[in-house]
C-alpha cells in the first residue's frame, strides 16, 4: 500500500477517495498495539511501512492537512508510537494517560509536544554505548541537579562487556535497536512531511510544543525536537531531527519578531514575546550543546545549518546581547575542520551573522576582534594562513596606488576579511579529507564550495560593515579580479558580484542623506584607482563573455555601482569604453543581460559629466526606446525606470541649461519617446509604474512650437489621456501615486493650455475623486498636490470646475482619519498638512466669482476647518512629500497673502452683495498668533 503511494512521474496519482482510505489505514495501523503473535522486528517493519505510506501521501499525493482533526489524529499517532516502538513493555507502563492524551490531541495544541518526542522512548530502554553522551550529560544537564542521569540510565551506561546478554541475545538486540532507529527516522521524515504541508500560521500555532523555552530545572526535561538532536544514539536519526527543526525555523522571521527580552520584564505574568525570546535563548544554548557533543560530520553540517537558519530569522536587536558572541567563538574552530561540508556550512553561519539586521554593534564589536582569538585551537595552518594572507599581495604592486592605507584602518585587522581572503587567493595547506575525494585533486586551492561560500561572507560584509571593509577595499577588488580571471564560472560570477558590493558601498557614503563624515569617506582618488584597475583588468572581457550571460548580467551590475564623482575622473577612453559596453549590451539576445545593461544606462544618464552631452542623451534614448519593446517584461521593466531617469534629466536640464539643451535635442526623437511612454503605458504595472513618470516628465519639457507643431498634437492628446485613465484606473498604488505625480508635472508647463483644453476638466476630475476616495492616502496626498500647482486662476477653467475642485478638497480634509487600514493613519497628518496647503493656494487664486460657494462652505463646515487650518499652522517644521520644508513662517506668510488677496476682491464687491470670506481667515489667523504668544511666555 506505501508503495502504491508512491507519485510516478507521467502517471496520474491515486484519487481522493483512494487517498483517503490509504491515510486511514495507515493511521489506524500506527494506531494499534503490538499483540503477543507479533515479534518486535515484525513490527517495527509494520510501522515503517505505515510512516512511508503517509509520507508518499503528503509528499507525492500533495495531501494537505487542512482539518484539525486530520493534523490532530496524526499528531497523536505520532505520539503513541513512541511509546509502543520500545517493544516490551511493562504491565500498565501506559494506559489511561496514553488514552486521556490521544482524546486530548485534537482539541489542544499543548498535548502535541509528544509529537516530537518521536520514539525517543526507543533509546531509554535499549542498551548502548554511546561515548558522545558521557559529555554531554554534564553540560546539558542544569546544576546542581541529575535527574536527566537516573532517567536515563537505562541505556547510557551499559556497555557491552557489562551487558547481560549472550552474544546471540546482543545480536538480536542491536538489530532491534537499528529497527527502533528506522521507525524513529520514519517518524521524524513523515513530520518534516507534516510540517511542508500545513501553513506556516497553523504550524507556528504549534511552537511550543516542537521547541523548548527553557531549560528543565528541578524537573524531568520536556522531550523536544533538541532532545532527541542531543540525546538519541543515531547519528542519522539526531540529523533527522535537525533537519525538522531548520524546516520549522525556515521563514520563522515574522513569528519571531515578536520575540523581547531587552528589558527586564517585572509582571504577574510573562508576556508572550518574553516566552518567544526565551525559547529563541534555549534553542541557541542546546544547538551550541550539540555542536560541542556531535562527532559525526553530517549531523554536524545539520547543527550549523540549523544554527544558521536560527541566526537568519531571530530578531537580535531586540533581544539583550551576547546571543551572536557565544554562536561567534564557538563556530570558529569548525571553519577549519577536516570535513568540506562542515567548513561550508560554517562559512553560511559566519554570513548569516555578518547580514541578520546589520549592523549591529553585538557584530561590529566581534569583527574588530584580534585575528587569533577563539582560532587557538581550530586546526593546522590557521596562523600561518592569516599571516600569508596578510602578505599576499605583496608581490603584486598596484600602480597609483597610493603609501597610505585610505581612509581609517582599524588598528587590529578584521579577522573574517584576512580568513576569506586567505581561502579564496592562498594554495590550501592541509591533507584532503575523505569529504574532498569529490572534488578535483589537482586544484591547489581549496574546494569551489569554500572558496564560493568565503565570497559570499565577503560580499555580504561589505553589503553590512562597509565602513569596516572600507579600508580593505583595493586588496578586495585585487580579490575581485582574481576571481573574474579563473576559469570556474561560480567564481567568476561571485568575484563580479563582490564587485557590486564594493561599489554600492561607496557610492552610499557619498548619497547626500548619508551620515558618514566626509572625511571618513573612502577618499575619489582611491575610488578612481580601483576602478581603472577593474577596466585594466577583467572586468571587459567579463562583460563581453557571450558564452556566461549570467556573469555578463553580474558585470553590468558591478559598471552600473560606480561612483559618480569616479567615473568623471577616470581617463576619457576608460570612460568611453564603459559607455560603448553598455550601448552594445544593450542589444543582447539574452533578456537578463539586456535588462542589466537598460538598468546601468539609466544609472548613467543621471551623472552630472554625462547628462548635458546631447549626443549621449540622444544614444542612451534609442538604446532604452529598444528595449522598451522587447518582448522580455523583465526588460521592459528596467527599460521603463531608465525611461523616467532619463526624462528625469531633460527637465534638470531645461532648469539649469535653458533653451539651448531643448533645442538642440531632435525634435524626432522627443516625439518618439512621447508614443513609446504612451504604449508602455498600457503595459504591466511594473513597467506602467514608471512609463506614466516619464510621460509627465516629458509633457512638462515640451515648448509652445512642439504643442502648436500638428505632428505632436494628437500624441499629445493621447499621452494625456492615458495618464488621467491611470489615474482613474485600479491599477497599483505605486502606479496611481506615480500618475498623480505625472499630472502634477503637466501642470507644471506653462505653455500647455490648462483650464482652456478639454482634458483639464478630465484631469481635474480624476484627481479630485482620487483626493476624496482612494484607499491610499499616499495616492491622495499626491493628487492633493497636484491640485495645488497650477498657479493662476485661469488654469483652473471656469468657477464651477474651481468650486468642484475646492469642495472636493473639504470634503477630502473631514474624510482625513476615515480608513479601514491601521497602516495608513500614519500619513493621515501629511495628507491634512497638503490638502490645507491646497486650500489656502486656491484661496490666494479665487476671483470674485468663486466666493459665494466658498462662503457657503464655510458656512457649512466651518468649524471642523478652522480646526485642521489651526492645527496645520501650529504643526511647525515638516517636510512634505516633495522633500520641501514647509515653515512656520511660510505657512503664515501664505495665509496672510490668501487675506490680502481676498481683502482686495471684497473691496469691489458693493453693498449687500460683500462677502467676507477674508473675516474668517484672519480669525484663524489671530486664534493662531494667540495660541503662539501663549506658547512661548
Amino acid at each position: 500500500m506505501a508503495n502504491l503511494c508512491l507519485s510516478v512521474p507521467g502517471q496520474p496519482y491515486l484519487d481522493e477517495s483512494y487517498r483517503s482510505v490509504c491515510f486511514q489505514t495507515f493511521l489506524s495501523i500506527l494506531q494499534s498495539s503490538k499483540t503477543s503473535d507479533v515479534d518486535d522486528i515484525t513490527f517495527c517493519m509494520l510501522l515503517q511501512n505505515a510512516l512511508k505510506g503517509i509520507q508518499s501521501l503528503l509528499n507525492g499525493g500533495k495531501m494537505k492537512l487542512m482539518q484539525t482533526d486530520q493534523l490532530g489524529s496524526l499528531l497523536a499517532v505520532l505520539k503513541n508510537r513512541r511509546k509502543k516502538a520500545k517493544g516490551k513493555q511493562k504491565k500498565g507502563e501506559f494506559g489511561e494517560d496514553t488514552k486521556e492524551d490521544l482524546a486530548d490531541t485534537g482539541n489542544e495544541s499543548i498535548h502535541e509536544i509528544d509529537m516530537l518526542k518521536l520514539h525517543l522512548g526507543d533509546v531509554q530502554n535499549g542498551p548502548c554505548s554511546d561515548p558522545r553522551t558521557h559529555a554531554l550529560d554534564v553540560a546539558y544537564m542544569p546544576a546542581g541537579k541529575d535527574h536527566l542521569s537516573s532517567h536515563y540510565n537505562s541505556w547510557k551506561r551499559i556497555s557491552s562487556s557489562e551487558s547481560e546478554y549472550s552474544d546471540a541475545e546482543g545480536g538480536i538486540q542491536s538489530k532491534m535497536r537499528s529497527y527502533q532507529a528506522k521507525v524513529r527516522q520514519g517518524a521524524l521524515a513523515c513530520f518534516l512531511s507534516a510540517i511542508k504541508s500545513i501553513e506556516k500560521r497553523v504550524l507556528y500555532g504549534y511552537w511550543s510544543a516542537f521547541v523548548p523555552d527553557a531549560p528543565g530545572i528541578g524537573s524531568p526535561q520536556s522531550v523536544s525536537l533538541m532532545t532527541i538532536a542531543l540525546k538519541d544514539p543515531s547519528p542519522k536519526t539526531r540529523a533527522c531531527s535537525l533537519q525538522v527543526l531548520s524546516a520549522i525555523l525556515e521563514g520563522s522571521k515574522q513569528f519571531l519578531s515578536v520575540a523581547e527580552d531587552a528589558n527586564d520584564h517585572k509582571r504577574a505574568f510573562t508576556p508572550f514575546s518574553v516566552t518567544i525570546a526565551s525559547s529563541i535563548r534555549e534553542l541557541h544554548r542546546c544547538l551550541l550543546l550539540a555542536l560541542v557533543a556531535e562527532s559525526s560530520s553530517q549531523t554536524l553540517t545539520q547543527i550549523i545549518k540549523c544554527l544558521a537558519n536560527l541566526v537568519s530569522n531571530a530578531p537580535y536587536n531586540r533581544l539583550k546581547p551576547g546571543l551572536l558572541t557565544r554562536v561567534w567563538n564557538q563556530i570558529k574552530p569548525y571553519i577549519c575542520h577536516k570535513d568540506v561540508n562542515v567548513r561550508v556550512s560554517s562559512l553560511t553561519l559566519l554570513g548569516a551573522i555578518v547580514s541578520i539586521q546589520a549592523p549591529l554593534p553585538e557584530v561590529q564589536l566581534l569583527l574588530q576582534q584580534p585575528s587569533s582569538s577563539g582560532l587557538n585551537n581550530s586546526g593546522t595552518g590557521t596562523p600561518h594562513r592569516f599571516n600569508s594572507s596578510e602578505q599576499w599581495r605583496k608581490t603584486l604592486p598596484l600602480e597609483g596606488e597610493p603609501p597610505d592605507n585610505p581612509g581609517n584602518m582599524p588598528s587590529e585587522p578584521c579577522w573574517l576579511i584576512r580568513l576569506c581572503i586567505s581561502i579564496i587567493v592562498l594554495p590550501r595547506e592541509d591533507s584532503c579529507s575523505d569529504s574532498d575525494a569529490n572534488f578535483p585533486s589537482g586544484s591547489v586551492y581549496e574546494p569551489s564550495p569554500v572558496r564560493l561560500e568565503s565570497l559570499q561572507v565577503l560580499a555580504l560584509l561589505v553589503k553590512g560593515y562597509f565602513s569596516m571593509a572600507q579600508s580593505y577595499l583595493l586588496e578586495l577588488g585585487e580579490v575581485a579580479c582574481k576571481c573574474m580571471e579563473e576559469m570556474d564560472p561560480s567564481i567568476q560570477l561571485h568575484g563580479a558580484k563582490l564587485l557590486e558590493e564594493l561599489g554600492t558601498g561607496v557610492v552610499q557614503q557619498y548619497k547626500p542623506d548619508s551620515a558618514i563624515a566626509p572625511d571618513q569617506r573612502v577618499p575619489v582618488s582611491v575610488v578612481v584607482a580601483f576602478w581603472t584597475m577593474m577596466l585594466n583588468g577583467p572586468l571587459p572581457g567579463a562583460l563581453q563573455n557571450s558564452q556566461h550571460a549570467t556573469l555578463q548580467t553580474s558585470a553590468c551590475d558591478a559598471l552600473s555601482s560606480i561612483l559618480p564623482e569616479a567615473f568623471s575622473s577616470l581617463q576619457n577612453d576608460r570612460q568611453i569604453l564603459c559607455i560603448t559596453l553598455l550601448l552594445g549590451l544593450n542589444h543582447s539576445e539574452n533578456p537578463l543581460v539586456k535588462a542589466a545593461a537598460a538598468r546601468a544606462l539609466g544609472v548613467y544618464i543621471l551623472f552630472s559629466c554625462l547628462r548635458q552631452d546631447v549626443m549621449f542623451v540622444a544614444d542612451t534614448a534609442n538604446a532604452i526606446l529598444n528595449s522598451l519593446h522587447d518582448k522580455s517584461p523583465n526588460v521592459r521593466a528596467k527599460a521603463a525606470w531608465s525611461l523616467g531617469n532619463l526624462t528625469d534629466t531633460l527637465i534638470v536640464n531645461m532648469e539649469t541649461m535653458g533653451q539651448s539643451f531643448q533645442e538642440e535635442f531632435s525634435d524626432l526623437l522627443l516625439l518618439k519617446m512621447l508614443r513609446s511612454a504612451t504604449e508602455a503605458s498600457k503595459d504591466k504595472d511594473k513597467v506602467k509604474s514608471n512609463a506614466v513618470r516619464a510621460l509627465g516628465n516629458l509633457l512638462h519639457f515640451l515648448q509652445p512650437y512642439h504643442i502648436t507643431n500638428p505632428r505632436f498634437r494628437e500624441t499629445i492628446e493621447e499621452s494625456l489621456q492615458a495618464l488621467i485613465s491611470t489615474v482613474q484606473s485600479e491599477a497599483t498604488m505605486k502606479v496611481r501615486w506615480n500618475a498623480c505625480y505625472a499630472l502634477g508635472n503637466v501642470f507644471k508647463n506653462p505653455a500647455l493650455p490648462l483650464g482652456e483644453a478639454p482634458w483639464t476638466t478630465q484631469a481635474y476630475s480624476a484627481l479630485s475623486s482620487v483626493v476624496k476616495s482612494c484607499k491610499n492616502f499616499k495616492v491622495r496626498i499626491k493628487s492633493a498636490m497636484a491640485l495645488s500647482i497650477p498657479s493662476k486662476r485661469e488654469c483652473y477653467g471656469p468657477t464651477e470646475q474651481f468650486c468642484q475642485i475646492w469642495s472636493a478638497l473639504v470634503v477630502a480634509l473631514q474624510k482625513s482619519e476615515d480608513t479601514e487600514d491601521f497602516l495608513e493613519f500614519k500619513y493621515s497628518a501629511s495628507l491634512r498638512t497638503q490638502i490645507c496647503q491646497a486650500l489656502i493656494h486656491l484661496l490666494s487664486l479665487a476671483k470674485n466669482t468663486d466666493l459665494p460657494f466658498i462662503l457657503e462652505t464655510i458656512t457649512e463646515n466651518g468649524d471642523a476647518i478652522k480646526s485642521y487650518v489651526l492645527q496645520y499652522m501650529k504643526s511647525g517644521v515638516e517636510e512634505n512629500e516633495a522633500g520641501m520644508h514647509i515653515d512656520l513662517c511660510e505657512r503664515e506668510k501664505a495665509l496672510k497673502g490668501a487675506i490680502e488677496h481676498l481683502c482686495g476682491i471684497e473691496k469691489q464687491l458693493e453693498g449687500k452683495a460683500r462677502i467676507r470670506v477674508s473675516v474668517y481667515l484672519e480669525d484663524i489667523l489671530t486664534n493662531h498668533v494667540n495660541a503662539t504668544e501663549l506658547t512661548e511666555a
